[in-house]
């Protein structure tokens, strides 16, 4: 296939779909491209957050790997690089701090853009004030405690925490415009950010789906209650920071539309790769936001368009067959280290292998033990923070009933398989150097939640 576009979402998880039996009407250009494409109901991401998932989406590696997902090691390669060197124009476009150039995702792009280079004013604030003003002064420890402190009190934020989903369309359309384009073929991957908290939809698709809209500096203050006292959060308030979700769903569905159409009219036939990095909580499990490896943080969609009479797909895929395949719809050979495997035969009627699924989120910080999940049709094993759990997702879909103790050989075998997978990593391990982030990247990342405050 000549041309390629990966498109990715953040947070947003499969169940929130009205392609994947969501009551709501949130993604209708999605639901139709679906319809007429291959789509995925069991896909799932490796790990439960940005940092953790994309070297699996990009590298085809186990978040861990390599030192883990501090950044990306030399030994990773992006999936651009093997593209770019069989001579494809290749693009980046996208606003979340943990995938800038610090990280090391820009490899493989000729155009890459990242927004880090387009400080905010909050950034530029604190900047002048870093710059002009006595550090031990009284005058910098105001401003500095006022700055902090905004957000907190009055539910303002200062600056963005990423770039929209309209403003990153036009500059993805900008360059699929561009006059000096390669005639050997063009890759493209644009990640949105809209479906990641704090949600603050326009308010046109607010109104689709609750009466009144609801003002930037509530939905802001909704998200530090619902991050800091998940227990406080009222029937109400859950319905409107669900509402808010879903309507920044709808706006990420209509840019993607409209990303869509533009490749189309000019590229003409492209393969495009739909997916999420991970997906989203509320309170199915006691929490918010994206901290879990229950299915409502790992479940995906995933959408494949080939041209083709497509099909729905029910058989498992991990996140780390993606690259492999992208590369092999391209023509191109996959690099050694990708752990991935191309489901292009499964696409092209044929067999698929795949029985499970690992994820993982790293070690507990008490016990040192791995946080991670195996994942099959019909078990799920669980270890993160606790004793192992073990739940049946065919009779118990929700992941309520912890039925370990009910079936110790099935929890024996699948501790092995995961305990061979912990040598798999254990084998690449390596000493990675810490990122040096900037009061910006710094700035986003409390803003998005990355952060204490």
């Amino acid at each position: 296939m000549q041309n390629l576009l990966l498109i990715t979402v953040d947070s947003l998880r499969a169940d929130h779909m009205s392609c994947y039996g969501y009551e709501r009407e949130t993604s209708p250009s999605l639901d139709a491209l679906a319809a007429s494409s291959h789509r995925f109901t069991s896909a799932f991401a490796h790990a439960h957050a940005t940092r953790a998932s994309f070297p699996s989406i990009l590298t085809s590696t186990y978040p861990t790997m390599y030192g883990g997902f501090e950044r990306l090691a030399p030994e990773q390669t992006v999936v651009a690089e093997p593209l770019q060197e069989a001579g494809l124009d290749t693009a980046g476009f996208h606003s979340n701090p943990f995938l800038s150039r610090g990280f090391g995702y820009e490899r493989g792009f000729d155009t890459f853009y990242d927004s880090q280079s387009e400080p905010t004013l909050f950034s530029k604030l604190r900047e002048w004030v870093k710059q002009n003003l006595d550090n031990d002064g009284v005058v910098f420890g105001l401003l500095s405690s006022a700055f902090n402190a905004t957000e907190r009190k009055a539910g303002i934020e200062i600056g963005s925490s990423y770039v929209k989903a309209d403003d990153l369309t036009d500059r993805a359309v900008e360059w699929v415009d561009r006059p000096d384009a390669s005639a050997t073929g063009n890759f493209l991957w644009v990640h949105y950010m809209d479906v990641h908290h704090p949600y603050v939809p326009p308010e046109r698709y607010q109104r689709l789906f609750r009466s009144e809209p609801v003002a930037d500096r509530r939905s802001i203050r909704l998200r530090r209650k619902m991050l800091q006292t998940p227990a406080d959060v009222t029937d109400e308030e859950l319905q409107t920071i669900v509402d808010l979700y879903d309507a920044e769903i709808r706006f990420v569905d209509d840019e993607v539309d409209r990303l869509l159409r533009h490749v189309a009219e000019r590229w003409g036939e492209t393969a495009v790769f739909f997916t999420a990095d991970h997906g989203e909580e509320f309170r199915d499990h006691g929490a918010f936001s994206h901290g879990t490896l229950h299915d409502e943080g790992i479940h995906v969609p995933l959408v494949v368009d080939l041209d083709d009479t497509g099909g729905t797909h029910d058989e498992l895929v991990g996140l780390l067959d993606l690259a492999p395949t992208i590369l092999d719809y391209a023509g191109v050979e996959a690099p050694e280290t990708y752990l991935g495997r191309s489901f292009r035969p499964l696409l092209d009627g044929g067999t698929w292998t795949r029985d499970h699924v690992i994820g993982e989120r790293g070690s507990d910080d008490e016990t040192g033990n791995a946080r991670m999940y195996y994942r099959d049709r019909r078990w799920k094993y669980l270890v993160d923070g606790g004793p192992p759990q073990l739940f049946d997702v065919v009779a118990d879909p929700d992941e309520r009933d912890d039925v370990i103790d009910q079936h110790p050989e099935v929890s024996a075998r699948i501790a092995e398989v995961l305990s061979d997978h912990r040598a798999t990593v254990d084998r690449t391990d390596t000493d990675l150097d810490a990122v040096e982030l900037d009061d910006d990247i710094e700035d986003r990342l409390t803003a998005l939640g990355y952060r204490d405050e």
